[in-house]
C-alpha cells in the first residue's frame, strides 16, 4: 500500500490518494488535502460541506450523490467546484475522509 506523510503524520491511501481507513481522518488529513488540492483558506463553506459528507457516509455507508449534496448544504453545482477544484468527488469526498465513490457523487 501507499503512504502519505504530512506533518508527522503518516497515512495510508489507495491508488487514488484516498484514504484507507475511515477512522484516519483529521486535522492534518484536512490540511494535506488542502494544501494538494491548491485551496489557500478553509471556509465555514468548505467546513460544512465536509461535515455533511462524512454524517451522510457515517449514516449510509456510502457518499451522497451530488444532487442530494447541493440540495443539502444550498450550494449550487458551480460553487462546490469553486470550493473544491477537483470536485465532489474528488476533491469534497477526499478530503472529508471518504473512501473514493464509485458512483455518480
Amino acid at each position: 500500500m501507499a503512504f502519505v506523510e504530512y506533518k508527522g503524520k503518516k497515512f495510508e491511501v489507495d491508488e487514488d490518494g484516498f484514504l484507507l481507513k475511515y477512522e484516519d481522518w483529521n486535522q492534518e488529513w484536512v490540511e494535506y488535502v488542502k494544501d494538494s488540492e491548491g485551496i489557500a483558506e478553509l471556509s465555514d463553506e468548505h467546513n460544512k460541506t465536509i461535515e455533511f459528507l462524512r454524517d451522510y457516509y457515517e449514516k449510509n455507508g456510502i457518499a451522497p450523490m451530488v444532487r442530494i449534496l447541493s440540495k443539502v448544504t444550498g450550494f449550487k453545482l458551480k460553487h462546490i467546484y469553486e470550493l473544491f477544484p477537483s470536485g465532489p468527488g474528488k476533491g469534497a469526498c477526499k478530503m472529508a475522509g471518504l473512501p473514493k465513490p464509485t458512483g455518480c457523487v
